[in-house]
């Protein structure tokens, strides 16, 4: 029993965070819902959102892209790795999109063994909850390792376990996981520096690696450059010069470990158009920062109550108790560590809030910092001002009951909540309705301060007795547990898990009318990633930019620059049965409620084109009769160089696009003038691989309609010979290859490295 209990005694704090962990992520485990937002699926998303009647209450409305992107590409790459592929391509949105490139997709996650184990929605719902957790335990480990107590050590891993960045993100399953590895890397270089054992080099070299595995670049970059700045403050020296250059060695084997994911996305930006979208702002307004005290003082898009800001992109909340600590150490504790925290803060803070840094960074185009939104960038603030909370929650406990610093910063916080409450009931610095919402979510915050106060008034009226300060400190641990946890619940929807992505009618009908052709309409990557049912248009700011303007150009036939993020061709585009027939769009998804309507693709007139192949109560899937198909053989070409040129042409109203490719450079055939034309039938299509039998009767050109991009590869197969051919770039954005007279196949194959 004694061991037990020094057992118990000893992993105590660490069973206190997993406790306050599975109080959060009961509706999982004991109510078999799952963290993700399944009611708003259904309820916003076609083709459930027609079918069924309200099926509320939805809970949390503000997390789109995880039904439209993430959830779908993890399907896709789950999949892809159960069939035996590597997932390197995503023939479903975009006509061709690279999925191993698109970092998001988190292909090399280690965590997505966890879809090898349990049902794909249980093993989601693992992963999700895992964030919060690990980022917990790891933050413990490593302020235990700064000599920090236990008590403290909890206190700073509640705060950074439930941090805004991790609470708001953590729906996505990606952000969370690419900065949590963060205190667990710092720990390894202290461990290095303690023993000089080799095994913490490899752990930090993997933890490296790790985290550009994770699914988000931009976070893994600002956890890089916190852990590069770590490493020169400390360890830049003559006395250290060894253990630095261990340390940075090993940071450079772990990014090239990297280079597998790395290479490809690096590659894959330079051809999307989220690599000429520089962002010129962005930053944090100071009157947001009034939410590291009370996240809820302009609303909650919970409650759709929000009415300034960005919540989730500007969401620094680490708990007014751990904040309160946080700024008493960095202000009255004199160390190495504190000092370094207290700088980055400071520089944290100002790339983070709206300051001469943002337009800055907009004007330099420095990739992925240039052009992506730079608030995010708080993560580390939260980060840092945790490990100052472990601090200076220890030192609070030592120092004197009238020591000026206690009366000097006890002071400073009490005017800043005073004058902060009579800016609200006096000042009335926004509508009624408004005010109402700040006073409301102040209170919390204002209870917890004074609790915090009161607390060390009543120890030191005791003389800070052990039990007593035990106690109090006890206290407001939970009162900083209880705050964290109530902001992580109220953000985190768990829903039903019969929701998420239940059976339709028309998607059965849709996987039978497809073919090996591509679908338009109202819908997106919920329907055409989760469900393998290619389309043209797509969401994501890594597309082909090419593909985006081929796309956009098609509304009059002037060249248009491709949008930030999302590709989709304007019902009303003067050229849109063109690009329909082009791309090899053989079915048409139509609610019947958009009938006659002025915003919809009119289907229902042109019976020509366009013949009824289903109709249930809700939705009717047309076949498009003058689609081209995905693979056909073209008999005639046009050599045309330059961008506009090449879409001018192809828009234009006498070319003849059914019959005449454009390609930019020329492909040194014969053409013959023949009455009979050869077919081209795919017979084998899975992401990276596309087999087409060709029986032709001339020399000519086949099209495939999926988008051109470097890697894509062909070669002939013609009885027992396999031949390598070039693949032309046609129409703009898509992929050729001269083909000759016989019966043969030709093969389009992926290789990204």
């Amino acid at each position: 029993m004694k061991i037990i209990d020094k057992l118990l005694f000893k992993y105590a704090p660490i069973l206190y965070i997993i406790l306050i962990w599975f109080l959060f992520a009961s509706p999982f485990f004991l109510k078999g819902l799952v963290p993700y937002s399944s009611t708003y699926q259904v309820n916003f998303f076609p083709p459930w959102s027609q079918y069924q009647k309200f099926l509320g209450p939805i809970k949390n409305n503000a997390m789109p892209d995880v039904t439209t992107q993430i959830y779908p590409w993890k399907k896709l790459t789950i999949d892809t790795y159960k069939s035996g592929y590597i997932p390197v391509w995503n023939p479903y949105s975009f006509s061709g999109n690279p999925q191993l490139a698109n970092f998001q997709t988190a292909v090399f996650s280690p965590f997505n063994i966890l879809f090898f184990i349990f049902s794909f929605v249980n093993a989601w719902s693992i992963m999700i909850l895992l964030q919060p957790l690990l980022s917990g335990i790891f933050m413990y480990i490593l302020l235990r390792k700064y000599e920090i107590t236990k008590s403290a050590s909890v206190l700073g891993s509640i705060g950074f376990m439930f941090s805004g960045f991790i609470v708001v993100w953590m729906a996505y399953g990606t952000l969370g996981f690419a900065i949590l590895f963060l205190p667990l890397l710092l720990f390894f270089i202290e461990k290095y520096e303690e023993s000089r054992n080799k095994v913490y080099l490899f752990l930090y070299s993997l933890g490296i690696s790790l985290t550009f595995f994770s699914g988000h670049f931009q976070t893994s970059l600002y956890l890089l450059l916190f852990v590069i700045g770590y490493i020169l403050w400390f360890y830049a020296n003559k006395k250290n010069i060894r253990l630095f250059l261990s340390i940075i060695l090993m940071t450079i084997i772990g990014i090239g470990f990297s280079m597998i994911q790395l290479f490809p996305s690096i590659k894959f930006y330079q051809y999307a158009v989220r690599s000429t979208s520089y962002i010129a702002g962005g930053g944090i307004p100071l009157s947001y920062l009034i939410t590291l005290i009370s996240p809820d003082f302009y609303g909650n898009p919970v409650t759709r109550n929000d009415w300034y800001g960005f919540y989730a992109e500007w969401s620094s909340f680490i708990g007014i108790v751990p904040l309160f600590f946080a700024l008493f150490g960095a202000f009255f504790v004199r160390n190495k560590k504190v000092f370094f925290y207290t700088i980055l803060t400071i520089i944290i803070f100002v790339f983070a809030v709206d300051s001469f840094v943002q337009p800055l960074l907009g004007i330099s185009r420095i990739p992925v910092l240039s052009t992506s939104v730079p608030s995010r960038i708080i993560v580390l603030l939260s980060f840092s001002l945790c490990v100052l909370a472990g601090y200076g929650f220890d030192a609070f406990w030592k120092s004197k009951l009238l020591s000026k610093k206690n009366i000097l910063f006890m002071s400073i916080m009490g005017l800043f909540f005073g004058l902060v409450w009579i800016y609200l009931l006096i000042g009335k610095p926004f509508s009624i309705e408004y005010i109402q919402i700040a006073k409301r979510n102040f209170i919390l915050p204002t209870i917890f301060f004074l609790a915090v106060v009161g607390l060390f008034f009543f120890a030191q009226a005791f003389n800070k007795k052990k039990n007593i300060v035990f106690f109090c400190s006890g206290l407001i641990i939970f009162l900083a547990s209880f705050d964290s946890y109530r902001f992580a619940q109220k953000w985190m929807p768990f829903d039903p898990k019969e929701l998420a992505y239940p059976a339709t009618s028309v998607i059965q009908a849709i996987q039978d009318n497809i073919g090996s052709g591509r679908m338009f309409g109202n819908f997106g990557g919920e329907v055409a990633v989760y469900y393998k049912i290619p389309s043209i248009e797509g969401y994501d700011p890594l597309y082909i930019e090419r593909y985006g303007e081929f796309i956009r150009t098609a509304s009059n036939g002037i060249f248009q620059s491709a949008e930030r993020s999302v590709v989709k061709l304007d019902r009303k585009a003067k050229y849109i049965d063109r690009v329909l027939d082009i791309t090899g769009v053989n079915l048409i998804f139509h609610p019947i409620s958009d009938t006659h309507q002025s915003w919809a693709f009119n289907v229902w007139d042109d019976k020509s084109r366009f013949s009824k192949v289903y109709q249930d109560s809700t939705f009717e899937l047309y076949r498009n009769n003058l689609s081209l198909g995905r693979a056909h053989i073209f008999y005639k070409y046009a050599v045309i160089k330059g961008k506009y040129e090449i879409l001018k042409m192809f828009f234009s109203p006498d070319f003849s696009y059914r019959d005449t490719l454009i390609l930019e450079e020329d492909p040194r055939i014969t053409i013959l003038n023949i009455p009979t034309q050869g077919t081209a039938t795919i017979i084998k299509d899975i992401p990276d691989l596309v087999q087409v039998a060709v029986i032709n009767r001339a020399p000519g050109i086949l099209l495939l309609s999926d988008n051109y991009y470097p890697g894509w590869k062909a070669r002939l197969i013609i009885a027992a010979n396999t031949i390598e051919a070039k693949v032309f770039r046609v129409n703009y954005t898509f992929r050729g290859v001269v083909v000759p007279e016989g019966k043969f196949i030709v093969e389009f194959y992926y290789s990204p490295f």
